[in-house]
């Protein structure tokens, strides 16, 4: 049976402080893996782009927008399955064969529980909540992982969208097979709930999540990210 070969979609906008170390930590945990490839989609206007042309990945250069800079990626690449992750979360060593053990078991969709790099028991606790299948604990940060097929089939991520792009294509998932939770977590950084407030951020998304569910516009949704989230 031929292996699946996973591709590595990594959207960036102006992660010049972070995103060297970033790729240095990833491409050390994928370094005997087979079969794998990165692929960076960046809307920077910093010095972003610069960086990433310094590594051995593929730079694909997009419109601003998470979603498009992801559909852009999904379009480059190869591989059979997508795995979908932020600039600032850190996979764990053995993802790559987590997720191809989840699509041997037919597992077509999915990511991981997550974790913060903050030891702080109320981040801990937010950590811990992301193990329930309730779309209130999901988002982008825990990863995504879909098969080529599946991703296609269902039409990619809504290039309309802003904010909450996550949850709208796992609700669509969702229409089509089961979203699965994989034991393993992820690591991403606390930075913005160090800048905003950690209890004032979580309320935040809380309310971006209630205003999405009660079917407010995107500019809307926006608006109210853009005015109290720094």
């Amino acid at each position: 049976m031929e292996r699946e070969r996973v591709s590595i979609i990594i959207p960036t906008y102006n992660e010049e402080s972070i995103i060297a170390q970033s790729l240095q930590a990833l491409l050390a945990i994928t370094e005997h893996s087979e079969d794998v490839e990165i692929i960076v989609c960046d809307a920077s206007r910093d010095k972003t782009s610069e960086i990433i042309s310094s590594f051995p990945v593929t730079l694909c250069r997009s419109e601003q927008g998470r979603a498009r800079q992801m559909n852009a990626g999904a379009r480059l690449a190869h591989g059979n399955i997508l795995y979908f992750l932020h600039a600032d979360t850190l996979p764990p060593e053995s993802f790559i064969e987590n997720i191809l053990t989840a699509a041997e078991e037919g597992k077509k969709a999915g990511c991981f529980r997550m974790d913060f790099n903050d030891s702080n028991p109320i981040m801990s606790l937010y950590g811990w909540c992301t193990q329930f299948p309730l779309m209130v604990c999901r988002g982008g940060d825990q990863s995504l992982f879909i098969t080529q097929s599946l991703f296609h089939e269902i039409g990619g991520f809504d290039d309309s969208m802003l904010v909450m792009e996550d949850i709208d294509i796992i609700k669509r998932i969702e229409q089509h097979t089961e979203f699965h939770i994989l034991d393993n977590q992820v690591t991403t950084s606390a930075r913005r709930y160090h800048q905003n407030g950690i209890i004032r951020l979580q309320m935040i998304f809380g309310t971006i999540h209630l205003m999405y569910a009660l079917g407010f516009d995107q500019e809307s949704i926006i608006r109210y990210y853009r005015e109290t989230i720094s």
